[in-house]
C-alpha cells in the first residue's frame, strides 16, 4: 500500500515538474498518435549520429543505464544511449522505449535526474558544457522517450521525428 503511494506521489510530481519546466518536454498530440519505427533505437541513434556530428560518445549497457539512470532495463523494451566518452563534453543522446506505457512517467523522472546530475557535473567545471545541459531537450512520442543534451538538439529532434513519420 505504501508503495502504491510512493508510486503515485512520484508520479504527480513529475506532472507538476513537467508542467513548470517549460518547453524541454514535448509530447504527441492524442489525436495523431505517431506511427511506430520499424528500427530499433540504436539504429536510430546511429541514423542521428551519421547526420549530425557529435562528440565522441560511448553506448551503455544495461548495468551502465542503472548506475547512470537509476534506470532498470526489464522496464524498457529497446534502448540505446550515448554519453560521453571524455568529460569535456555534456552530448548525449538516449533513446527509450518503455514497455508499459505506465511506465512513461517514472523514465520520464529518471531522464529529468539525469539532466540534473549533468548539469552539476558541469555547472563548477565547464561553463560551456553547463549551458549546454541546461538546455537539454526530452521528447515523448508513444512509448518512446527521447533525451539530448547538444548544441544540435534540434537538429537531432528533426531527424529522430523522421522515424515516426515515414511509412
Amino acid at each position: 500500500m505504501k508503495k502504491m503511494i510512493v508510486i503515485m506521489l512520484t508520479m504527480v510530481l513529475v506532472l507538476v515538474v513537467s508542467a513548470c519546466s517549460g518547453n524541454k518536454t514535448s509530447t504527441t498530440d492524442d489525436k495523431t498518435a505517431p506511427i511506430e519505427p520499424n528500427v530499433s533505437a540504436k539504429e536510430m541513434t546511429e541514423q542521428m549520429l551519421a547526420e549530425v556530428e557529435q562528440p565522441a560518445l560511448m553506448e551503455l549497457t544495461a548495468e551502465d543505464l542503472k548506475n547512470v539512470y537509476d534506470l532498470d532495463a526489464a522496464k524498457l523494451e529497446d534502448f540505446s544511449v550515448r554519453i560521453p566518452m571524455m568529460m569535456v563534453h555534456s552530448n548525449e543522446i538516449a533513446i527509450f522505449k518503455v514497455r508499459d506505457v505506465n511506465d512513461i512517467a517514472e523514465v520520464l523522472a529518471k531522464v529529468k535526474g539525469r539532466a540534473e546530475n549533468a548539469m552539476k557535473s558541469f555547472e563548477q567545471y565547464l561553463p560551456d558544457q553547463y549551458e549546454n545541459a541546461k538546455n537539454h531537450k526530452i521528447v515523448t512520442k508513444g512509448n518512446y522517450v527521447l533525451f539530448v543534451i547538444s548544441d544540435q538538439a534540434d537538429k537531432l529532434i528533426t531527424v529522430y521525428d523522421r522515424f515516426f513519420t515515414e511509412k
